[in-house]
């Protein structure tokens, strides 16, 4: 039975769809990544002959992160940009963005349940729970891998936000049929 005007879905919006999150996938890890790159540089930007931009790069992390050298890590006899959680939270970042398509389509912009999200965060709750009650002292391992696992969980979801967000903010809208 032929169907109304109505109900018409172009068959070329799914391509559309998948290309258009493609390139937001490749636009977020490119941004990730050279924000993971931006944190290490200033442990490394005086063995290049940018020591004044690591320095800079330094205070500007400042702002972000508290620093403190014992809970940060080195390479090199240089300090990265932000302590050991906070890599681990951006380096999670990257490794949950570049797994995603892995495990789900990346034009899928159904969000999880929140509860992973908020699971992902009891990890580092009893990494730093257990430290301040004298329980047990964390380590940058400790740190790196409770920031990772949020960081990570954290991708599952920026993601699919962002592909939401340029597909309904981009020039070419497409029909959605209604539901009745």
């Amino acid at each position: 039975m032929p169907q109304t005007i109505e109900h018409y879905q172009s068959q070329t919006y799914p391509s559309l769809f998948r290309g258009q999150a493609i390139r937001v996938w490749v636009v977020g890890m490119a941004v990730v990544l050279v924000w993971v790159a931006l944190i290490v540089l200033p442990a490394v930007a005086g063995n290049l002959g940018m020591a004044a931009f690591g320095e800079s790069l330094f205070a500007f992390f400042g702002y972000l992160c508290h620093q403190i050298p014992e809970r940060s890590l080195h390479f090199d006899g240089g300090q990265f940009g932000v302590c050991s959680r906070c890599f681990g939270v951006y380096a999670g970042l990257l490794i949950g963005l570049a797994a995603y398509p892995v495990w789900r389509r990346v034009e899928n912009v159904e969000p999880l349940p929140r509860i992973w999200l908020f699971a992902a965060m009891v990890p580092i709750g009893i990494d730093w729970s257990l430290t301040i009650f004298g329980i047990w002292e964390n380590t940058h391992l400790s740190r790196f891998i409770t920031g990772a696992i949020l960081g990570a969980a954290c991708a599952t979801y920026i993601l699919p936000a962002l592909v939401e967000i340029v597909r309904y903010s981009s020039k070419k809208k497409p029909i959605v049929p209604e539901s009745h």
